[in-house]
């Protein structure tokens, strides 16, 4: 398994991250939002992905995604963790809470929302969109670093600043 990290400037300098190197990727949908950072932490072959850019230059709503999923993709991730610092609508969820959702919803609306389009069609199943040995994996990890971790929530993502 490779596996893709896509998230904020917190990640940079991931301690124990040896063997790094930053690579250029190209994509039939543009550019990604910056090059690949590969590397190795433990045994573990990892792929950095800055979302915003590196210096936090692009703003959610110009990332372009569909690039991003399709450098990682190339690279030859296999599995893809995404990190984000986000608000909650539950007050239990106070700030730093480390959450594992396990549903989305998308309410965008200016932007590619799909990787198919004219010739060819696709009915990719919604019902399980993140992935539950991830899930497993991410609670398991998060325990072991003594992180308080809470398993299940939606990620609720619309336009805005």
């Amino acid at each position: 398994m490779t596996l893709g990290i896509i998230g904020g400037s917190g990640i940079y300098d991931m301690a124990g991250l040896r063997d790094t190197r930053w690579v250029e990727m190209q994509s039939p949908f543009g550019a990604p939002s910056d090059a690949l950072l590969f590397g190795q932490l433990g045994e573990q072959e990892l792929v950095f992905l800055p979302r915003h850019g590196r210096g936090h230059r692009i703003p959610p709503s110009e990332i372009n995604y569909r690039a991003n999923i399709d450098a990682l993709k190339r690279a030859g991730v296999t599995d893809i963790l995404s990190v984000s610092a986000v608000g909650s609508l539950h007050e239990e969820l106070a700030p730093g809470t480390f959450v594992i959702v396990d549903q989305f919803i998308d309410r965008t609306v200016a932007r590619a929302n799909s990787f198919f389009g004219t010739g060819c069609v696709a009915h990719v199943s919604m019902a399980h969109p993140v992935c539950a040995r991830l899930g497993h994996h991410l609670e398991v990890a998060a325990r072991d670093a003594g992180i308080d971790a809470v398993r299940g929530g939606t990620y609720l993502v619309m336009e805005g600043p």
